[in-house]
């Protein structure tokens, strides 16, 4: 299955900075649609600035960190530290150990030994059409925690939203929605399961 880059919208930083939900993207309450609103952010510092975000130096060469001006409470847990990476949204949690909130949410380990733990689950996976072209393609919404050496004591949890082409051969069923108009922003196929 060839991954595609995420679709994102072209959406206006008035409308990123009043329809972010940012714990909500990032505990895989909402979709890809939905995390299209991100892309003024990933492409312009100064959108990250206005949404309260203060752009982070990179610890980790596969991540953009922020610092959020308001603090936010998701899976749980306080924080004000967040980082995007392609399709993936995450807070950085002060958990020294990723095992206890993973067994909390229910995920399979997929891997664990020594100081590195990677966990997720597929929440979402339906058959869309994009909006412009008609293709077929399957949206992906993955929750996933886990750990990283460039963040030594710390939790890595989120969310991953994608959207694949169907495997070769593989007949897609009928969409149940439309996907978002084809605007794309770099993407790295990472994610907190995949351990940036």
């Amino acid at each position: 299955m060839r991954l595609l880059p995420l679709v994102l919208f072209a959406a206006g930083a008035a409308h990123a900075q009043t329809a972010i939900d940012l714990p909500a993207l990032i505990e895989c309450r909402q979709g890809v649609s939905d995390f299209a609103a991100l892309a003024p952010v990933v492409n312009d510092p100064l959108k990250a600035v206005a949404l309260g975000w203060r752009p982070l130096p990179q610890g980790n060469l596969f991540m953009a960190e922020y610092q959020l001006n308001t603090p936010i409470t998701v899976f749980g847990h306080r924080s004000d530290h967040v980082a995007m990476a392609g399709g993936t949204i995450i807070a950085i949690l002060d958990l020294p150990d990723p095992r206890p909130l993973a067994k909390q949410l229910e995920l399979e380990v997929g891997y664990d030994a020594d100081d590195k733990f990677m966990a997720g689950r597929e929440l979402v996976s339906r058959d869309v059409n994009d909006a412009k072209t008609g293709e077929a393609l399957i949206e992906s919404v993955v929750l996933g925690v886990s750990n990283v050496k460039s963040h030594p004591g710390k939790t890595l949890a989120g969310c991953t939203y994608s959207l694949d082409q169907p495997a070769e051969g593989e007949a897609p069923a009928p969409p149940t929605a439309p996907a978002a108009p084809a605007t794309t922003t770099p993407s790295i196929q990472t994610s907190p399961a995949a351990g940036v």
